[in-house]
């Protein structure tokens, strides 16, 4: 299945319902048992996946919105495993992937499955995918083992780790910059002080989720927010001129993925929190 997002433009925000922003910038059906999910988006070509392989091997097909005979062609991938363990097999290659493992697949790859270690525990695979100029090699994280940033403080709710796997420092690719960070224990701010990217979009899976439990998201340009109420798998789609931080009922983790004219990751624009509204 796959679905289509266009652009929307800020000015249209403060008009929309709760339902249409999240008819718009909110996927909550990506993660579906037996299937292979695309988001084909219009912001900076971004194309999100989501796989979960139960009774057999899902194979990553083309779309027709990218116009090519292979999905990976003229683009590049940064896979992120949320849920229990599995493999991913490029070109005949596998790569186990524990959860939280972070797999890069580079512009040429042109077989790509996802399967489950177990049919009933299975594997939940996120992708992030943008167009990619050269190719770059297949590499696979470990869990943990990225570049380590310790962020944020107890005392303020978000004390957080997080994760760098592709960026310019680490896994090497053409746009796509990709990790993973993890709420302490008592922590339930993310991306405290807010920012916008203004040359980047940047998209966030929320998992370790509690069943009961949900992060109110915020969103739009720093003083005109909004929010998206997100449980546990939902992608949040964040155009580069809106804001993309939040907090939850209890700690949770998300993947953050970005692409875009470059890969530096302090390149933002900060927002403090008294200067919003």
């Amino acid at each position: 299945m796959t679905l289509v997002y266009g652009p929307t433009s800020p000015e249209q925000v403060p008009g929309w319902t709760q339902q249409q922003l999240r008819d718009r910038y909110l996927v909550e059906d990506l993660f579906v048992p037996g299937t292979v999910r695309t988001v084909v988006t219009h912001y900076d070509r971004v194309v999100a996946v989501g796989a979960v392989p139960t009774d057999g091997p899902l194979r990553l097909e083309a779309v027709p919105e990218i116009r090519s005979e292979h999905f990976l062609d003229h683009r590049e991938i940064g896979i992120v495993n949320i849920g229990a363990a599995g493999t991913v097999v490029a070109d005949g290659e596998r790569y186990a992937m524990a959860n939280g493992a972070c797999l890069y697949l580079g512009r040429g790859v042109r077989d790509v499955t996802f399967e489950s270690d177990d049919a009933h525990a299975p594997a939940r695979f996120y992708g992030f995918s943008a167009p990619a100029h050269t190719t770059y090699p297949s590499a696979l994280v470990e869990p943990g083992r990225g570049t380590v940033r310790e962020l944020g403080d107890p005392l303020t709710s978000n004390r957080r780790t997080l994760n760098q796997y592709i960026h310019e420092n680490g896994v090497r690719s053409c746009q796509v910059v990709m990790g993973v960070t993890q709420l302490n224990p008592g922590s339930m701010w993310n991306t405290m002080p807010s920012h916008t990217h203004d040359r980047r979009t940047e998209f966030y899976v929320y998992f370790d989720v509690d069943e009961d439990a949900r992060v109110v998201h915020l969103m739009g340009q720093p003083r005109e927010t909004r929010h998206l109420v997100v449980g546990d798998g939902g992608l949040v789609l964040s155009p580069s001129w809106s804001i993309h931080s939040g907090v939850g009922t209890s700690n949770y983790s998300f993947v953050w993925a970005m692409a875009g004219e470059n890969q530096s990751f302090d390149d933002m624009d900060g927002v403090a929190i008294v200067d919003m509204r």
